[in-house]
């Protein structure tokens, strides 16, 4: 029971983290000032692609929670593959945005970090 709130609550937060990361793309690509067109798009490709893989890793876990066992050897495989990938993310946002004056950027390995742990315990509970 406690491992499936861990479950839930980890899923619904890199879910939104997500989707805070989408909505925002305007904005983000016109911070960057005066760039060629090709540059604009593929800043907003990979801006909405983040988002959308952190949508989707945060919304398989929900619905393994919801739909599964959440302790059998797929439901475990689903939240520790997520948590890697997500430590995986945390690692190249880490040595890449977070190195920039913007806050959200800063705190996302935090985030996705925090999540990972989530999975990873409420895995194993």
């Amino acid at each position: 029971m406690v491992g499936d709130v861990l479950l839930y609550i980890g899923s619904i937060v890199i879910t939104l983290w997500g989707v805070a990361h989408i909505v925002p793309t305007r904005s983000v690509i016109i911070g960057f000032g005066p760039i060629s067109n090709d540059n604009r798009q593929i800043i907003t490709m990979e801006w909405i692609a983040e988002g959308l893989t952190l949508c989707f890793i945060g919304l398989l876990a929900l619905f393994i929670t919801i739909l599964g066992e959440s302790q059998d050897q797929v439901s475990d495989m689903v939240y520790r593959g997520s948590a890697a990938m997500l430590l995986v993310m945390a690692l190249l946002t880490l040595l890449t945005g977070a190195r920039t004056p913007i806050v959200p950027i800063k705190i996302c390995p935090l985030v996705k970090t925090a999540v990972a742990v989530l999975f990873l315990v409420g895995s194993m509970l």
